[in-house]
């Protein structure tokens, strides 16, 4: 009996066009991102996560009555009912990205617009995602915990809000902005697997809270979102600052996966990784136990000298978070609360002029043969 013949080497698409898109662009000698054309740097020093949801979404940054009206949209933080008692019920079970998955699915359920494509439908169901992501993400971490959940606040900004449900204090000034800036710096990049899920299901005619879902389910593997999660693994493993430069010596021997270097795109450093190094530093001075930062630095230089490669957003985000009191299982969650604007961008793009996305393969299998007799 012949064996099945299977394909020597996988096909990337990298540096494959697959769609035109006014969301975001990259500039990967220079080491620039940009949404909607303004510089992710100065989103950064200037913006909040509300007005860049509302530019990407939107094409524009807001007005003030524009401002006024989006923080309203998404001050409408309280999960459903049937929400609510999914994640109750499937607490205990139910790892955290694999709750957010389905946590995403019922959030339309009876919703006015379910399963139209029109841009209105598109924009109510992309506010209510990216409103109602972080109240179910934080119910859930409590709840696993045993911990009474926190209701949302209106009151409070959106990133100050999120961290206040998690941790159950109100957080600093400080931290509340460091974690903004985060979800900015994660709120959207170019074609990535996920955002491509997205296109591709939103091609097909699905609504957008259903290509929101999967891509959900694409950023769940470690090769993409959860990158962050395994390097935060590799650090604790490592210790010191001053046991990680033999640590990381001794796995590129081995060639094992070091997660937070390199990108496909990238050929400097990643302008995301600038601000997020930038931000791990400041959160370390006055932190005690392990010096993550110190660690991250000692990581990055190390790499550099052995392999010349620099890190991607994944390197840092992993101590900022960290230091944030974010939990280790929960920073792909929070990666994809921020991503929902993109995500959602994307699919409102894709819905305006819709053509299903349908590529082809090469085939590498058996030539036409005849059915044994």
């Amino acid at each position: 009996m012949t064996q099945p013949t299977t394909a020597k080497k996988s096909v990337q698409l990298s540096g494959v066009v697959v769609a035109e898109s006014a969301v975001s662009s990259i500039d990967p000698d220079a080491g620039v991102l940009m949404y909607r054309g303004y510089d992710i740097a100065e989103l950064a020093e200037r913006s909040t996560y509300e007005d860049t949801a509302y530019l990407l979404l939107h094409g524009d940054l807001p007005t003030g009555p524009e401002r006024e009206a989006f923080a309203r949209e998404l001050a409408e933080r309280e999960l459903p009912g049937a929400t609510a008692e999914l994640i109750d019920r499937s607490a205990a079970s139910a790892a955290p990205m694999d709750m957010l998955r389905t946590a995403s699915s019922t959030l339309s359920f009876g919703a006015e617009g379910q399963g139209a494509t029109d841009r209105a439908s598109g924009l109510a169901a992309a506010t209510r995602l990216i409103a109602q992501l972080p109240t179910a993400i934080a119910r859930h971490y409590r709840r696993r915990h045993g911990l009474d959940p926190v209701e949302p606040d209106a009151a409070l900004g959106y990133s100050e809000n999120f961290l206040a449900m998690l941790t159950g204090e109100p957080p600093s000034e400080r931290a509340a902005r460091i974690f903004d800036i985060a979800m900015i710096l994660h709120a959207e990049h170019e074609m990535n697997a996920s955002t491509f899920t997205a296109r591709v299901v939103a091609g097909t005619g699905a609504d957008l809270t259903a290509a929101v879902v999967a891509a959900v389910a694409a950023l769940s593997g470690p090769l993409h979102g959860g990158a962050n999660a395994a390097a935060m693994e590799l650090f604790e493993r490592w210790g010191s600052p001053e046991a990680t430069p033999d640590e990381v010596r001794t796995m590129l021997a081995r060639k094992a996966k070091l997660y937070g270097f390199g990108h496909p795109l990238y050929r400097a450093y990643d302008p995301r990784a600038v601000i997020l190094k930038r931000l791990s530093e400041e959160l370390s001075a006055d932190r005690d136990g392990p010096s993550w930062f110190a660690i991250t630095d000692a990581a990055e230089r190390t790499v550099f000298e052995e392999k010349g490669l620099f890190p991607n957003v994944d390197l840092y985000s992993a101590s900022v978070y960290r230091y944030l009191g974010i939990p280790t299982d929960l920073f792909t969650p929070v990666f994809a609360a921020s991503r929902t604007a993109g995500w959602a961008a994307h699919v409102l793009e894709q819905h305006a002029d819709n053509k299903i996305i349908r590529p082809s393969t090469a085939y590498v299998g058996e030539p036409r043969r005849a059915y044994p007799t």
